[in-house]
């Protein structure tokens, strides 16, 4: 009886706590991921510091242009979830960085060529098209992405088997970007390790990165999310791996 009301408290937990912004402050304890070894944050910093115009897509909270040091004259993000947006501007009013809500899928509301730098983290979808727009001649695009499969082992716990993936795979954002007529020049892949210590961990971020199990809802998957329970309970913390890739590129 006292296991179960432990997952329950545990479970509660999480589907009550917050998942605004893109940090992830409240696994500290419950849950840790490795981090990619080529330091995406101070790549960006380092390309910041000699921008003249920037653009982040996708911001999340602003928590990656918050940290950067010296910023360019014009620094830009954008954001398609509400919630995000406004802890985004909450964020960014400090360096002086303005954020654009926009609708997911619709063009980037900028003007031909307005950025010699635009970064991206994890970004929802890439518009390869709209990125090589509105970059400058010389521009670079940088971007941290999610790879192929990445956290398949958390995926099949919750909804069983899957086919092998067919997005997100380093190789088709090379070739969408050389369609787009950019050059890349740099292309970085990295394998993770993820360790789940409590189930409560595992549904606070289920809620968190969606594309994980799509359609997440502690209700649907509450057998799932026992067994899960269980197997940390007896065999120790739940490891997934996660996949990253990075691209630069830049217009010609």
């Amino acid at each position: 009886m006292s296991d179960e009301r432990d997952v329950a408290e545990l479970i509660a937990e999480a589907a009550a706590a917050p998942v605004d912004g893109w940090g992830f402050d409240w696994l500290a304890g419950r849950a840790t991921e490795e981090r990619p070894p080529w330091g995406y944050a101070g790549l960006v910093a380092d390309r910041m510091a000699r921008a003249d115009a920037a653009l982040d897509v996708d911001t999340g909270g602003g928590e990656v242009l918050a940290e950067v040091p010296r910023q360019p004259r014009l620094l830009t993000a954008t954001e398609a979830w509400p919630p995000n947006v406004e802890v985004a501007r909450g964020t960014l009013r400090r360096v002086g960085a303005t954020v654009v809500a926009v609708t997911p899928d619709a063009p980037l509301p900028f003007r031909d060529a307005s950025f010699d730098l635009v970064v991206s983290r994890h970004p929802v979808r890439t518009d390869w098209a709209e990125t090589a727009r509105v970059l400058r001649p010389g521009g670079t695009f940088l971007s941290q992405q999610i790879g192929a499969g990445t956290m398949r082992e958390l995926s099949e716990a919750i909804l069983g088997p899957l086919p092998p993936p067919d997005q997100r795979h380093p190789e088709h954002a090379v070739t969408a970007a050389r369609a787009a007529g950019l050059s890349v020049v740099d292309l970085r892949r990295a394998t993770l390790r993820a360790v789940f210590h409590d189930v409560g961990a595992v549904v606070w971020f289920l809620r968190k990165v969606v594309w994980t199990v799509p359609g997440f809802t502690v209700d649907r998957y509450r057998p799932q999310l026992l067994a899960l329970h269980h197997r940390i309970a007896t065999e120790g913390p739940f490891v997934a791996h996660a996949q990253r890739f990075l691209i630069a590129a830049t217009r010609p």
